[in-house]
């Protein structure tokens, strides 16, 4: 390989890190956006006596979970909400 070519290289390289860098931060910030927000529902709630209408198929959740199945409790968790592997593992560990 020429020198044009190591170079282009290591450029792309470093061009992956940068994006991939900028890409964990937007994460990262679009989920501390995102629980700040759900933090403010939680308390318009809380404020007006009401409280959050259960997450379908939550019996089902939480009998899995104290059974000690908590793999099956994630699927069930998110199938039923939508969300990712990790929210739905924090869900149900909070559930234990």
């Amino acid at each position: 390989m020429d020198t044009f070519g190591v170079a282009a290289l290591v450029g792309l390289i470093l061009l992956y890190f940068v994006i991939e860098s900028s890409a964990s931060r937007t994460r990262a910030e679009f989920t501390r956006r995102l629980n700040r927000l759900e933090e403010k529902v939680d308390l318009l709630l809380k404020h007006d006596g009401l409280e959050e209408p259960p997450a379908p198929r939550q019996d089902e959740v939480v009998a899995l979970a104290r059974a000690g199945k908590k793999i099956e409790a994630i699927k069930v968790y998110r199938e039923a909400t939508g969300v990712g592997l990790l929210e739905a593992k924090e869900a149900v560990e909070r559930l234990t």
